[in-house]
């Protein structure tokens, strides 16, 4: 057993104290979040680097940055990137090196860039719209047109929200009377699960998609850094190919998310998208209004124009009676003076076809005929034309000139 030995701590020390030697500068270095958590006030880092083609870590370390110095950086970072800290974000640290006896060794965090964050944000975000586009989904929203009648309204939001009690209390007190249906899909507004739980929402009413108009999204009361999950791939996919328009109102100023560019149309506030609503009626009943007067007008004027040419009508029938009779009248004078010489001349001619059937009929008088010399055989009163008529017994009768001579056929021929 050897003589000189040293105990865990004196080790820990001499670590220490090498370290303190070898690395007593600060250093910028650029890491991803894997894991962010507060306790006590101080904020506590799991930094990690991963290989760009495989995706492996390849480095971890343990990060702190304690209460004085958070509570600076916290605000800052967030009021300029729009976001808290999370993990999967890239950050750009200001860090010395830290070993202690007891705890062991991390880094230490005395600032933090957020202009490095904000251009990894950039970097994404550009990534998803470029995806987006190639895809043919980016613009697919802007096709559709919020129907004229927009009544019934599906509504993604958190059930307590402050916004969307806003938002129901808006359409609900609208000047017009308008009656609005608002159906709520409960999702999570901010956070990791915004994603997941906001296209569960749409998956929902996607199911019953035939009974709505149009999908409101909106959150309100909820800190500008919470954010994050609406700058998401899946999220912008599902809302730019939903088939019924999307309106957005998730309460920022800042530049649009993701979301918001897919929408089919993106307000700042709930308030703002229950305005919009009732906006959209408005316009719809003063397209209705302004048609009906135009129906109205035309109408009278249709009434108008007919009673103007009744009137006129009612001047011209005098003269236009007056004026018939005279014609008619001066046509009856003039058949009055022709119609005797067309009488007589009607009479005339009707003499003449007499005389002239006269003269036809007496050429046809059988007695005529007997005179010259000619005879007719009769058979019961009827002519006979053939003596193959006749058979014998038959009793005939012959007509002279001067009489009748009846006989009795005794022999064909």
């Amino acid at each position: 057993m050897k003589s000189e030995h040293l105990t865990l701590r004196q080790l820990n020390l001499m670590v220490r104290d090498a370290i303190e030697m070898q690395m007593p500068d600060e250093y910028w270095v650029e890491a991803e979040l894997a894991e962010c958590r507060e306790r006590g006030g101080h904020c506590y880092l799991e930094l990690i680097e991963k290989e760009d083609t495989t995706n492996t870590p390849v480095a971890k370390a343990s990060a702190k940055c304690w209460r004085q110095t958070w509570q600076m950086i916290q605000p800052y970072f967030e009021r300029t990137t729009g976001q808290a800290l999370r993990t999967g974000m890239k950050v750009l640290l200001k860090v010395y090196a830290q070993f202690h006896e007891t705890y062991g060794f991390s880094w230490i965090v005395t600032d933090i860039d957020p202009t490095y964050t904000l251009g990894d944000m950039a970097r994404k975000r550009q990534e998803i719209i470029r995806q987006l586009k190639e895809e043919g989904v980016f613009d697919l929203q802007r096709e559709l047109c919020i129907p004229l009648f927009a009544k019934r309204i599906a509504v993604i939001s958190a059930a307590e929200a402050a916004g969307y009690g806003d938002f129901c209390r808006q359409l609900e007190d609208n000047e017009y009377g308008f009656k609005f249906e608002t159906t709520l899909f409960p999702a999570i507004m901010q956070g990791e699960q915004v994603e997941s739980s906001v296209v569960a929402a749409l998956n929902a009413i996607y199911h019953s998609i035939r009974d709505f108009d149009v999908v409101v999204i909106i959150r309100g009361g909820g800190a500008t850094s919470d954010l994050s999950g609406f700058d998401t791939l899946a999220l912008a996919e599902n809302v730019a190919q939903f088939p019924i328009p999307v309106i957005t109102g998730i309460g920022h100023d800042r530049d649009e998310s993701i979301l918001d560019m897919v929408a089919n149309t993106r307000v700042k506030t709930p308030t703002a998208a229950a305005a919009l609503l009732i906006d959209n009626l408005r316009q719809v009943l003063e397209k209705i209004n302004n048609a009906q007067q135009r129906i109205t007008l035309a109408i009278h004027q249709r009434i108008a124009n007919h009673k103007s040419r009744l009137t006129s009508l009612q001047t011209l029938i005098p003269a236009l009676v007056e004026r018939t009779l005279s014609n008619a009248k001066h046509r009856i004078e003039l058949l009055e003076n022709r119609l005797p010489a067309v009488t007589e001349r009607i009479i005339t001619n009707q003499k003449h076809k007499l005389s002239q059937i006269e003269l036809m009929l007496q050429s046809y008088d059988p007695q005529l005929l007997l005179k010259r010399g000619y005879s007719i055989t009769l058979m019961n009163g009827r002519a006979i034309r053939d003596p193959k008529e006749l058979k014998v017994g038959d009793e005939i009768e012959t007509r002279v000139e001067k009489g009748t001579i009846r006989s009795a056929v005794k022999r064909e021929k």
